[in-house]
């Protein structure tokens, strides 16, 4: 089992300097550090997995989609945008040196248009299908996440998540699923986690008001005996958002300070991580 920190904890906009991250992360203990493609291109993507390797740290990335490039549109035009500006994410975290690419990929975050969700549904699997090539050759595993009702109505369940990912027809894209967005829609999330054993691919943490894993009511232990029962071995990746008022964070409505410091909150999480999931695998 393998612990990581998104970076945008610290950060206050998509394009501020890792090293001062990186630095951190390693200091604390972290196997590795995620990392938003919204702010990494081409340019900068060779050089930042350097500085990640000489921390010490591993790379896994998010990115998300915009309506310009949504994979589920009706026009083949849109979805064609879609599926190159995938194509160009999927070859920016193999440059990072990174096996691990997920996020919000099936649908743009916040479009909704539940009447035709079914239709939709079929051509986001037949956009993100055509991915199997860039990412068989790239050596990179691509997670479909499940989010809650707020961000989409496309995957706001792991059983959404996973069936849309079982019917790209690639063994190369499997789901990423949060404690957040799963305390929101999951009755039970344990029971989610078992049902998607065959396409589990990367596990977001947080605490139910996006916070340090530990200090609130979701239930992290159960999620462990899950992971552990479906023989699990991946990421545990602790995605917070805690800060009122960051830019980066602008679009998940965080008015207030949800903790007081990042970094003791980072330090506060992998020590709880260590003791609750290190028996997993």
């Amino acid at each position: 089992m393998k612990f990581g920190i998104h970076a945008g904890l610290w950060m206050k906009t998509w394009e501020d300097d890792l090293a001062p991250i990186f630095a951190t992360a390693a200091e604390i203990g972290f196997d590795g550090a995620e990392v938003s493609l919204l702010g990494i291109g081409r340019d900068r993507a060779k050089a930042i997995g350097v500085l990640a390797a000489q921390y010490g740290l591993e790379l896994t990335c998010s990115t998300g989609l915009g309506p310009e490039a949504d994979p589920t549109s009706a026009d083949p035009v849109v979805r064609k945008t879609a599926e190159a500006v995938l194509t160009d994410a999927i070859e920016v975290t193999a440059l990072l040196g990174s096996k691990r690419l997920a996020g919000v990929v099936a649908a743009p975050w916040g479009v909704f248009d539940p009447l035709n969700k079914t239709a939709r549904a079929e051509r986001s699997a037949q956009t993100l299908g055509l991915l199997d090539g860039v990412l068989a050759y790239n050596g990179v595993k691509l997670g479909i996440e499940a989010l809650n009702r707020f961000e989409s109505d496309m995957t706001s369940t792991a059983a959404e998540t996973c069936a849309l990912a079982r019917a790209t027809g690639s063994k190369h894209i499997g789901a990423l699923l949060d404690s957040f967005h799963m305390n929101i829609e999951e009755k039970a999330p344990s029971d989610a986690i078992r049902a998607a054993k065959d396409t589990l691919c990367h596990y977001h943490v947080s605490e139910n008001d996006r916070g340090v894993p530990g200090s609130g009511h979701y239930d992290f232990p159960a999620d462990a005996a899950a992971l552990k029962e479906i023989g699990y071995t991946g990421w545990v990746v602790a995605e917070m958002f805690i800060i009122a008022g960051n830019p980066a964070s602008r679009d998940l409505n965080i008015w207030r300070d949800i903790e007081p410091d990042p970094t003791r909150a980072a330090t506060q999480t992998l020590a709880y991580l260590r003791k609750v999931f290190s028996d997993v695998c």
